[in-house]
């Protein structure tokens, strides 16, 4: 027990290699469609669901039986209803690079060419899917507010062996950093996060002991307010999760042994840590959908599979499903933009071992895309920031991409219109991982090199392709319009 202290049919369709979308990569549709068997991203704002349903317990969801088919995209932000799910229809896969039939391998045997007549009481077995193997994405070397103004890291002090917080004011017309030394040396694996203030959340572990405060400067020294710690069973773990969208609160799970994570508010609520309440599973990720900080998006692990689900924390930590692309198929959220609805997602569905990074629009109902552009052999690409303030056009998002390979890390530029991403190096000292664009679609990156100890470099982004852009058919729905299917 944690202890707070201080202040359609169940029958899975075979899949179907069909053609590429537009030339610019792989598709993936998943008919949970009211009725037409195209995908839906539901919308945060359509959250339904009678008052008081399941409040305060999580509630789970069977992507297999529960489910039907295990082909929902995004059929979540609704409170299941108490007879079932109804409306769910088998995945269709779309110029997959492997077709998988999950329905055995009665096609292949369809095409076979041999003479031996097949038997009906024999059944060849079902290959196995390949083993796809997910390495989280490298943490950011700084942490930002989600309007960067503010950014907070844990840094060697001046001797190279102790660890202090630093804090990065960014707002400005100059930037500056402020070191947040305490009264003893910070360990390594100590998190730190910003707030909209300007003070800096610290996350220490002693034990089984996890506690919270708030550093900030007071002329030469540095103030310290505690906020309380969380006291976790052995074998658990919490971590800090992403800046909240208004910058007051922090937010942290932990995740047990035993397969359930726990929400935690950590900063910010009336007194001392808060228990929001428990997700069935073992949850990682961490995403936010909207301004207001209600709705979180994590991926969940259960059933040997991951698929992305709602926590909303507004009501006691009910879960909805939001990605499900097949019901065989790993599938994570990387990152969101609450004003365009651009989703950018990672899965191993069009490619099985392989995991790929794709793109969907939250409210559409256009399939999941997977372009080449996103998947080189040679680099990993990890997005980091996406351009705020396009309202319905997602296609017109630039997103900075934090590439790394042989040579090192870099940056790339993306938009979902364009074919190709725009390669640019990095500036000497990038805190890598870490940058914001502005609505104009500039990027700003952080960086410490040489005698300039707090820079923050900007970054244009590329011109839209015209030509590709009228190529891609992207068709946003309003989030208040977006179908939802029947749950």
């Amino acid at each position: 027990m944690r202890l707070p202290h201080g202040a359609g049919d169940g029958r899975a369709a075979p899949a179907q290699a069909g053609r590429h979308g537009a030339g610019d990569g792989r598709e993936v549709l998943a008919g949970a469609g009211p009725g037409d068997g195209r995908p839906v991203f539901p919308s945060p704002r359509e959250t339904g669901g009678p008052p008081g349903a399941g409040r305060g317990t999580a509630t789970p969801v069977d992507a297999g039986a529960a489910a039907g088919a295990g082909a929902s995209l995004g059929q979540g932000f609704a409170v299941p209803a108490p007879h079932g799910v109804r409306g769910v229809r088998p995945v269709v896969l779309k110029g997959a690079e492997v077709t998988v039939a999950h329905g055995g391998p009665r096609a292949a045997r369809a095409a076979e060419t041999s003479p031996r007549p097949a038997s009906r009481w024999v059944r060849e077995p079902t290959p196995p899917r390949p083993v796809a193997r997910y390495l989280p994405p490298p943490a950011p070397e700084c942490v930002l507010t989600r309007d960067g103004t503010y950014a907070a890291r844990l840094t060697l002090a001046a001797d190279g062996e102790s660890w202090l917080p630093e804090r990065w004011a960014l707002g400005g017309p100059e930037p500056y950093v402020v070191p947040l030394p305490g009264n003893q040396p910070e360990e390594p694996d100590a998190e730190v996060q910003p707030m909209s203030d300007g003070r800096v959340l610290i996350h220490r572990t002693a034990g089984l002991r996890h506690t919270f405060s708030l550093l900030y400067p007071t002329g030469p020294g540095t103030g310290e307010l505690s906020v309380g710690s969380v006291e976790c069973p052995d074998g658990e773990s919490l971590r800090l999760l992403p800046p909240a969208p208004d910058g007051r609160r922090a937010y942290a799970v932990a995740v047990s042994p035993g397969g359930s994570t726990a929400v935690w508010l950590v900063a910010g609520g009336s007194c001392g840590p808060e228990h929001l309440g428990e997700v069935r599973g073992h949850c990682s990720g961490g995403v936010w959908l909207d301004h207001e900080g209600r709705m979180l998006a994590l991926d969940r692990a259960a059933g040997g599979r991951t698929k992305t689900v709602v926590v909303d924390l507004a009501r006691g930590c009910e879960v909805s499903p939001l990605l499900q692309i097949s019901a065989e198929s790993d599938d994570r959220l990387v990152t969101a933009d609450p004003d365009s609805g651009l989703l950018l997602i990672r899965s191993d569905a069009p490619s099985p071992g392989r995991h790929r990074l794709g793109w969907g629009v939250l409210g559409s109902t256009l399939p999941v895309r997977f372009p080449e552009g996103l998947c080189p052999a040679e680099c990993v690409m990890t997005p980091f920031a996406v351009q705020p303030g396009q309202v319905l056009t997602p296609e017109a998002c630039s997103v900075a991409l934090r590439v790394d390979g042989v040579g090192g890390s870099w940056i790339g530029l993306w938009r979902p219109a364009d074919r190709r991403v725009t390669h640019v190096a990095a500036p000497a000292g990038w805190l890598i991982g870490a940058g914001r664009f502005d609505a104009g679609g500039e990027l700003r990156l952080p960086y410490a090199a040489g005698e300039e100890p707090c820079g923050l470099a900007t970054v244009l982004a590329p011109p839209a392709d015209v030509a590709d852009s009228a190529s891609v058919p992207v068709r946003p729905v309003p989030l208040q319009q977006s179908p939802l299917a029947t749950v």
